[in-house]
């Protein structure tokens, strides 16, 4: 598949078609439209000081390069870093001639997509761990956590511990970590044991 239909492919499933479409609708429609909000998922992002090397980690986990750019903000995967544009600068909080690299990476072709950026010249900080507020990981399902665990340590990633039984064998957990320290929770549910 080309970037092109790609691009379009993800415009169209994003927030931003969203709401030119809901606006599109009728008065009644539109009213109650405005009562509520109309989010879903768009992309997560994730900092990363070496892309080369993190798109490596994530493949690792079984996510592929969607497209090797951000196109929106002008960022590219390519060696040479690209600037990015004023009007993204301002909206991400970014000093002036803030300059990069960067992709969209998927995980079996669905949403969130997955942002990598790498921002040159910024001063490196340590990532939220479990105890910090804020966002301190994301979590991706498996249906053999196992298996999983064992395929990921032969390939070299780092874990904060085995798999882990959760509380009334609710679920097993393990934590891998990227390799600028960003926590990944890798999860098996067992929802026949879930009391709701």
């Amino acid at each position: 598949m080309n970037l092109r239909r790609k691009l379009l492919q993800l415009l169209a499933a994003s927030p931003f078609l969203a709401q030119s479409t809901a606006s599109a609708q009728s008065n009644d429609k539109a009213a109650s439209d405005e009562q509520s909000t109309k989010l879903r998922w768009g992309h997560i992002n994730i900092n990363v000081s070496d892309l080369d090397a993190s798109i490596k980690f994530y493949e690792k986990l079984g996510f592929g390069v969607y497209i090797p750019s951000i196109p929106y903000i002008g960022l590219t995967a390519e060696t040479k870093s690209n600037s990015i544009d004023e009007g993204s600068r301002t909206a991400l909080g970014l000093p002036h001639e803030t300059l990069g690299r960067a992709c969209i990476m998927q995980l079996d072709n669905g949403y969130p997509k997955l942002d990598l950026t790498q921002l040159n010249d910024m001063p490196p900080s340590t990532p939220l761990n479990n105890t910090n507020l804020g966002l301190v990981r994301m979590c991706l399902a498996t249906a053999n956590l196992e298996a999983d665990y064992n395929k990921l340590i032969d390939l070299g990633v780092d874990f904060i511990s085995p798999p882990m039984t959760a509380k009334d064998g609710m679920a097993e957990i393990a934590v891998c970590i990227d390799p600028d320290g960003t926590l990944i929770e890798l999860i098996q549910v067992h929802l026949d044991k879930w009391r709701v």
